[in-house]
């Protein structure tokens, strides 16, 4: 058989086509790993969490997946030094008590507030009211066929869920749905880079926040490359 030379040509830019899908492939799917990995550390300890961050498998995943994302993002140094108890109360402590003080023993008048760090996006958000948030949020996961499980009774911002999601995103990308790279750098402009950066300068202001400090600043800088590179292919070099 003979192939003219427009086949050739015609050839050629598909095996071009090709090795760009496989890159696309590779990185998109590691962020989207790296993405659902962060979620699954930025919860509450159970024993098998604590022991893959003990033994060093939890770090070692994060090298490999973020030499893989095709960004050039230095990975979390997530070594543990505490015992499960302990930084499980590290963790209740940043994200789950909240704070009790009587301010006047006359009347038993009280003042509550959250915890120091707050995981859900409507509390960096004083711009935006918390149902218009949520129903944001809620509208984005029906779109792309997700629900929130009732069961964790978490609200649609919720960081871990919104980590998951973007997780999920990047894994259809992955298939090479060529429309997904805009839907994730429109989800981290109006959602995931607000909740993102706004849980890393809170821990930056607290003291002792261990690998959860180390884990926030790593996914502030993640996360910020992911959309720098995300917007350089959708419009160009030099768009923002």
């Amino acid at each position: 058989m003979t192939v003219s030379t427009d086949d050739t040509d015609g050839l050629a830019r598909s095996a071009d086509r090709r090795r760009l899908h496989e890159e696309i492939d590779a990185s998109a799917g590691a962020r989207g790993a790296v993405y659902a990995l962060a979620a699954r550390t930025f919860d509450q300890l159970d024993a098998e969490l604590y022991e893959a961050l003990d033994d060093g498998r939890v770090a070692a995943e994060f090298d490999t997946l973020v030499d893989r994302s095709g960004l050039a993002v230095e990975p979390p140094e997530l070594t543990v030094e505490d015992e499960k108890d302990i930084l499980s109360a590290r963790y209740n402590d940043l994200f789950v008590i909240g704070f009790t003080e009587v301010v006047d023993k006359t009347d038993g008048t009280v003042d509550n507030q959250g915890p120091p760090v707050s995981l859900y996006e409507s509390d960096y958000r004083s711009e935006v009211s918390w149902n218009d948030v949520n129903l944001d949020l809620a509208r984005a996961y029906e779109h792309f066929g997700c629900q929130v499980d009732q069961d964790d009774r978490r609200n649609h911002d919720h960081f871990r869920l919104q980590l998951e999601f973007m997780g999920y995103l990047c894994r259809r990308e992955a298939a090479v749905d060529e429309t997904l790279a805009q839907a994730r750098l429109d989800f981290h402009d109006r959602h995931l880079r607000v909740v993102t950066s706004g849980i890393a300068d809170a821990l930056e202001s607290e003291p002792g926040t261990g690998i959860y400090g180390e884990l926030a600043d790593f996914l502030d800088r993640f996360s910020e490359a992911d959309v720098d590179d995300l917007d350089e292919r959708i419009h160009g070099e030099g768009a923002r």
